[in-house]
């Protein structure tokens, strides 16, 4: 089975978790666990994207074991997350979503099904990078920040409203795009132009937490984006 099929299922996955699911219904799923509505059109949305993705209307318990499966996996992630194991249960319950993709993968390998393609795998494997790294790589930062409470008394800082979250996503996007073109020394201009503007007035506040934070959270930033543009290079 042509590895694009798995990575036009993980571009559903990233749709459905990341861009279809907003913070009101994750408080609900939260709160309500399995008597919460949000959870069911979740899942179910997960359902249809997965078929979408899938293409081929007689994959549907392809479909529905992603579904069941999906489920599966929230429901454990709802009822076992507090607020130490947060940060890591998030991590494993992306972890056991994509495992799940590759199993459906697998499976569709073992049967003689032909897939209509309607890119090719480069294609779906730079969308795929695109969409990583925007809502999702965001949320997963924020998640893993959490560990970090900063006072917004003595932070100092004036910010436009989610306007750390919007440079981090366009940042991460312009060092995949150059290291997909081939011009790694135009990460290095990003980063030292970031420096140049971001740190100064960091240095200038005083605020030696708030400067470990911006730091580590763009250190994090450019390794995934990096990181990403390394791995679709090595599918070229």
């Amino acid at each position: 089975m042509p590895i694009a099929v798995l990575i036009k299922l993980i571009i559903a996955h990233l749709i459905g978790d990341f861009f279809l699911q907003t913070d009101k219904s994750v408080q609900k799923k939260e709160a309500e666990k399995l008597k919460s509505v949000s959870l069911y059109i979740h899942v179910l949305l997960h359902g249809l994207l997965s078929w979408i993705a899938l293409w081929n209307i007689e994959l549907w318990y392809i479909a529905l074991f992603i579904m069941l499966s999906h489920l599966v996996v929230d429901v454990a992630k709802l009822y076992l997350t507090n607020k130490k194991n947060k940060r890591w249960l998030f991590l494993l319950d992306q972890v056991a979503h994509i495992a799940t993709l590759v199993i459906a993968w697998l499976w569709l390998s073992n049967f003689n099904i032909v897939m209509p393609s309607l890119s090719s795998m480069h294609f779906w494997a730079f969308i795929a990078g695109m969409l990583f790294l925007t809502a999702p790589v965001s949320i997963a930062l924020k998640t893993f920040f959490t560990r970090w409470k900063l006072d917004p008394r003595k932070v100092g800082v004036d910010s436009l409203k989610n306007a750390g979250k919007w440079i981090g996503m366009i940042e991460r996007l312009l060092v995949f795009v150059f290291i997909v073109a081939g011009h790694f020394e135009a990460v290095g201009f990003l980063l030292a132009a970031k420096s140049v503007f971001r740190f100064g007035d960091l240095n200038r506040e005083s605020n030696m937490k708030l400067t470990e934070y911006v730091l580590i959270g763009t250190l994090l930033s450019f390794g995934i984006a990096i990181l990403t543009g390394l791995a679709y290079q090595s599918l070229l």
